[in-house]
C-alpha cells in the first residue's frame, strides 16, 4: 500500500473533494451503510453515539454502497436526504462507493488489507445463509453496516460484523480506549 488512508481520495455526500486527513487525529468509526436494508434503523444508533463522543474526538463516516443486493439505489443526493429525513444524521457521509468487486473503493481495499478480519461471530453470515443469500466471502465485507475503528494514528484498531451495532459493549470498549488513547 504506497498511501495512507488519509491520503485516498474520497468524495464527500455533496461531490466536494474530501479525504480521511481531514479527520487526522481523531478516532474514526467507517461504516458501509445503505437506505433500503433491514439493518438501515442502525443509523438510530449510529448519530445516538456520535453525539454523545463527537466531542471526546470521534468521527462516525459514513460511506453508502450498493453492493448488496441493491439496497442502497439512490443518488448522493436521495441518500443525503434520507439520512437527514429519517434519522436526523449529523454525522460525515461521503459519496457513494463501492465496498466489494472489482470495483472495490481504495479506502476499502486499504481497511480490509490491514483488517481482515471481522468481530462479531458467524451469526450474520449465518442469517444470511438462512434468508438464501450466499454471503461474501471473507475477508471481504460481508454486508451493509459492518464497522471499522481507527485509532488516532491512522490504524484500523477494530473490524466488526455488521450485526455489531453502535450500542454493543465490544464496540463501545474499543472505542473507548481509543479515544482514552
Amino acid at each position: 500500500m504506497n498511501k495512507t488512508i488519509f491520503e485516498i481520495p474520497l468524495q464527500n455526500i455533496s461531490g466536494a473533494p474530501a479525504s480521511l486527513a481531514d479527520y487526522k487525529g481523531k478516532v474514526l468509526l467507517v461504516v458501509n451503510v445503505a437506505s433500503k436494508c433491514g439493518l438501515t434503523p442502525q443509523y438510530a444508533g449510529l448519530q445516538a453515539l456520535y453525539e454523545e463522543k463527537q466531542a471526546e474526538g470521534l468521527e462516525i463516516l459514513g460511506f453508502p454502497a450498493n453492493d448488496f443486493m441493491g439496497q442502497e439505489p439512490g443518488s448522493d443526493a436521495e441518500i443525503a436526504q434520507f439520512c437527514a429525513t429519517n434519522y436526523d444524521v449529523s454525522f460525515p457521509m461521503f459519496s457513494k462507493i463501492a465496498v466489494t468487486g472489482e470495483a472495490t473503493h481504495p479506502l476499502y481495499e486499504a481497511l480490509i488489507a490491514e483488517r481482515p478480519e471481522a468481530e462479531g461471530g458467524n451469526a450474520m453470515r449465518e442469517r444470511l445463509s438462512g434468508f438464501g443469500i450466499t454471503p461474501n466471502p471473507a475477508p471481504g465485507i460481508l454486508w451493509n453496516f459492518e464497522k471499522f475503528v481507527i485509532g488516532r494514528d491512522g490504524h484500523v484498531i477494530g473490524r466488526f460484523t455488521p450485526d455489531v451495532t453502535a450500542e454493543d459493549t465490544r464496540l463501545r470498549a474499543l472505542l473507548d480506549q481509543a479515544l482514552a488513547a
